[in-house]
C-alpha cells in the first residue's frame, strides 16, 4: 500500500509511531496528484512547494517531541471558497481573478494550528452556486459528474489526492459529491463550524464540514474545526468535544428512523436497495427500526430556494451590476433571478424554515437518527440536464441531487454521508444519517459502527 491509500487515522498512527514520515505521506499524495490531475481536475491550484514545506516542519516537530495531534503532516484540500493567508481564493470564478486571501479563514487557521498541510485549493461550482462541479471529474469515472458544489474536495479524497478535505453545503454540497465519489461527507449542524473567511452563498443555510475516506476520520477533523468563533454570527459558545468515536459497534437501544415518506420517493431501485440493506445491517447491530414521516416535505424545494436564492444574490449585488459578463450562464441567470423575488416571497421562506425546524425536533424525538438515501441516483453523465423517472417525471439534475439534502440544511440539522454500495455500473452510493441539532456524537458512532462491519474503504480507480 502507498502513502497515498492511507485514511487519515491511519496515516496519524503510522506517523505517531514514526513508521511513516509527514514528508513520505505529502510527497507521495504529490505524486499521485501529477498522476491523476490531468483526467480529474480536482484542484484549482496545487501549492506543492509549500506543502512539502510544511510536511518538513511537521516531521522535524515530531523528531523533537513536539507532536501536536493526529492531523500533523496530514496533507488536505480546502474547497477554494475557505481562505488562506497568500493564496488565491478564486470561487471557481472569473470574477475572483486575480484574489489573494489576506489572512486566513478560521477553519484554515485551526487546521494550520493542528499541523495539517495544505495541498491545495479544491474545485468549486461557481461561488457554490451549483451541484456538479462542471470543472472536475468524478473519481469513478471522469466523464461523469463529481457532483457539488463541493465536488473537488470529494474526488481529492476519493482519489487520494488528498488525505482529507473540506467543503460547504447549502443545500447538500458536501454530501452530494461525497456520496456521487464514495467517501464520506459530514454537514454539522448550524453554528457548530465557524465560516468567518468563507465566501458565502447563503447566510443562514451555509455550513463548512469535512469530506474523508472514513467517519472516523470526520470525526478527527470535526473535533479540531468546532469552537465558537465571535465573527461568524452564528458561531455558537459550546463545550468542546472530542467527536471522535469508540470502537464498538453494538447499537442495543438505538432508534433509527426510517422514513415512509418524502426520501424513498424518486429514487432509483439499485439506490433504494443499498440504503435499505445499510438499514438492516443497522439493525442487526442492535438498533431498533421505527418508521417516521417527513414533515412538511411539500414545503422543502420552495424553501430552500426562497431562501438561498434572494440572500446569494444580495451577496453578489455590486459586482452582478458592474461585471455580469464575468459570471458563468447558469449562475447568472440564478442571480439575476433573485433581484426579481418579491421581499415577501423570502420572508415566508423564513417562516417556513422556523415551523419545519419546529416539525423536525418533534420527529427526532421519535428517534435518535434517520436513516435515508443521500442522493436519489449515482452520477450522471457530464452535460446531462435532467432525469426521466419510471413513472414519465422529468427531473432537474440538480433538483433531484438537492432534494433528499436540503432539508438538513433548513432545519440546521447534522447530516453524515457515509457510502454503502455501487450500482451495476460501479458508482457508488450513498446513505444520510441525519440527527438532532449537536447530535454529531450519535451520527459519527452510528456511521462508524456501520463502516466497521464492512470492509476497508477502497480508493476510486481514477482511470
Amino acid at each position: 500500500m502507498q502513502p497515498y491509500e492511507l485514511s487519515l487515522s491511519a496515516a496519524a498512527d503510522a506517523i505517531r509511531a514514526r513508521e511513516l514520515s509527514p514528508v513520505e505521506l505529502t510527497d507521495s499524495v504529490l505524486e499521485r496528484a501529477g498522476q491523476v490531475e490531468p483526467r480529474l481536475r480536482a484542484y484549482a491550484t496545487v501549492t506543492a512547494e509549500r506543502a512539502r514545506r510544511a510536511a518538513l516542519e511537521a516531521e522535524r516537530e515530531i523528531a523533537a517531541g513536539r507532536y501536536r495531534g493526529p492531523l500533523h503532516g496530514i496533507p488536505m484540500g480546502l474547497k477554494d471558497l475557505i481562505d488562506v493567508a497568500g493564496v488565491a481564493t478564486s470561487a471557481g470564478s472569473r470574477v475572483r481573478a486575480g484574489h489573494r486571501a489576506e489572512s486566513d479563514s478560521t477553519v484554515a487557521a485551526r487546521l494550520s494550528a493542528a499541523g495539517a498541510v495544505l495541498v491545495g485549493k479544491t474545485h468549486t461550482h461557481e461561488f457554490a452556486y451549483g451541484l456538479t462541479t462542471p470543472q472536475t471529474g468524478n473519481a469513478w469515472d471522469a466523464g461523469r459528474i463529481a457532483g457539488g458544489s463541493s465536488g473537488g474536495s470529494a474526488v481529492a479524497v476519493a482519489a487520494g489526492t488528498a488525505t482529507f478535505a473540506l467543503g460547504t453545503d447549502t443545500g447538500g454540497s458536501i454530501r452530494v459529491p461525497a456520496a456521487l465519489n464514495g467517501v464520506v461527507g459530514l454537514k454539522p449542524t448550524y453554528g457548530l463550524v465557524p465560516r468567518h473567511g468563507v465566501t458565502p452563498l447563503s447566510w443562514s443555510l451555509d455550513h463548512v464540514g469535512p469530506i474523508t475516506r472514513t467517519v472516523e476520520d470526520a470525526a478527527t477533523v470535526l473535533t479540531s474545526l468546532a469552537g465558537y468563533d465571535p465573527r461568524d454570527p452564528a458561531s455558537l459558545d459550546l463545550p468542546a468535544v472530542d467527536y471522535r468515536p469508540a470502537d464498538g459497534t453494538d447499537l442495543t437501544g438505538l432508534r433509527v428512523g426510517v422514513p415512509r415518506t418524502y426520501y424513498f420517493e424518486q429514487v432509483d431501485p439499485e439506490v433504494e436497495a443499498a440504503v435499505r440493506r445499510a438499514v438492516d445491517r443497522l439493525r442487526d447491530l442492535g438498533a431498533d427500526l421505527v418508521g417516521v414521516e417527513i414533515p412538511m416535505a411539500r414545503y422543502v424545494q420552495a424553501t430552500q430556494w426562497g431562501l438561498m436564492v434572494p440572500e446569494a444574490t444580495a451577496y453578489h449585488q455590486d459586482t452582478l451590476r458592474t461585471v455580469p459578463g464575468l459570471y458563468q450562464a447558469d449562475v447568472r441567470v440564478l442571480l439575476e433571478a433573485g433581484e426579481l423575488m418579491p421581499a415577501g416571497d423570502y420572508l415566508r421562506a423564513r417562516r417556513s424554515r422556523v415551523l419545519m425546524r419546529q416539525e423536525w425536533a418533534r420527529t427526532l424525538r421519535k428517534a435518535d437518527v434517520i436513516a435515508a438515501p443521500t442522493v436519489p441516483m449515482t452520477a450522471v453523465k457530464a452535460g446531462q440536464e435532467t432525469i426521466t423517472w419510471a413513472d414519465g417525471t422529468e427531473e432537474g439534475v440538480t433538483d433531484a441531487y438537492v432534494r433528499l439534502s436540503a432539508p438538513a440544511n433548513i432545519a440546521g440539522v447534522p447530516s453524515l454521508s457515509v457510502p454503502v454500495g455501487q450500482d451495476a455500473a460501479g458508482l457508488p452510493i450513498g446513505m444520510q444519517l441525519l440527527g438532532r441539532p449537536f447530535g454529531e456524537k450519535v451520527l459519527l458512532r452510528v456511521g462508524h459502527a456501520y463502516q466497521r462491519t464492512q470492509p476497508p474503504p477502497a480508493l476510486a480507480p481514477a482511470a
